[in-house]
């Protein structure tokens, strides 16, 4: 595979619809996993600043990826949090589940990664909260994206750097390994933004495929601090450590601002794929909506 699937834009469907209408209410962030018959999403629900901003991480359950019923819910007060962003949704290799939630520090703007793990995803609502992911005073770190390949596991976060307030949207995606998919180490850096292009501001790697050849990822980005909460998704190729962007356009949404970010790919058994992300429509809200690719 030298590209990964990608949305075509037609012969789509909401998965969820945001809250309300409107800019700043979002439903999205989507991250997807297949067990059996059945696809568990988990998604971000958000509200403009001053209305709750990213309120809940829900979990819910679907047998044909179209229609979802929510089986968990965590809300940002349970982490003191100011908000929530993407949560990455793993079962284990022990047949455990995990979320991991990104929650935003009140006052500030820095960023840690909390881990939720129960025995099925419906005890996700009420099970304990560690931190796997602190960051620190000059970084925030969010959106993770987490794989175990059965001997060790794997992550891609979106690190932002906090020396001042008004540069902090920028980001660029790091790479971390860990034995249990609990303690990180960090390797460096995976993927940065490229001066003068579309994703010049910051780039978030959004979903990752394995190949024989490598590495295929699908990333957010955006070129001005003005585009953030609008990224476009574009794709990069290489290695786990170490990812590039293969150039060309991004695909955004046909409604202006043109976000479109955060795809999630589920590999099906007849050999398609069903993408989940979060698209801008009309009235400038974002919905999740999903569709069949090769």
């Amino acid at each position: 595979m030298n590209v990964p699937p990608l949305p075509r834009l037609h012969d789509s469907a909401v998965a969820v619809a945001p809250p309300d209408g409107g800019t700043g209410t979002w439903a999205g962030a989507p991250s997807a996993w297949r067990h059996g018959e059945d696809i568990y999403l988990a998604y971000r629900l958000r509200r403009p600043i001053g209305e709750g901003r990213g309120y809940a991480n829900v979990v819910a359950r679907s047998a044909d990826g179209v229609r979802f019923t929510p089986v968990a819910e965590v809300h940002k007060d349970r982490f003191g949090g100011a908000s929530l962003e993407r949560p990455a949704l793993v079962r284990t290799p022990e047949g455990r589940w995990r979320l991991y939630v990104s929650v935003a520090t009140p006052g500030t703007k820095h960023w840690r990664v909390d881990v939720l793990e129960a025995g099925s995803p419906d005890e996700l609502t009420d099970a304990p909260a560690k931190t796997v992911l602190p960051g620190d005073h000059t970084v925030g770190v969010k959106d993770p994206v987490v794989y175990c390949d059965g001997a060790r596991w794997h992550l891609w976060a979106s690190c932002h750097p906090l020396e001042t307030d008004e540069h902090a949207d920028r980001m660029s995606t790091w790479y971390a390994t860990s034995p249990d998919g609990l303690a990180w180490q960090w390797q460096g850096v995976a993927l940065a933004g490229r001066p003068g292009a579309w994703d010049a501001r910051g780039v978030r790697v959004s979903a990752i495929l394995p190949t024989a050849d490598g590495i295929v990822a699908t990333y957010d980005g955006r070129a001005t601090a003005e585009e953030n909460w609008e990224e476009r998704t574009g794709v990069a190729t290489g290695t786990f450590a170490a990812l590039t962007a293969t150039g060309g356009a991004p695909l955004t949404s046909p409604h202006a601002p043109g976000g479109l970010r955060y795809l999630s790919v589920v590999a099906l058994p007849d050999g398609r794929h069903r993408v989940y992300y979060e698209m801008t429509r009309a009235d400038g809200a974002h919905e999740l909506r999903t569709e069949l690719v090769q």
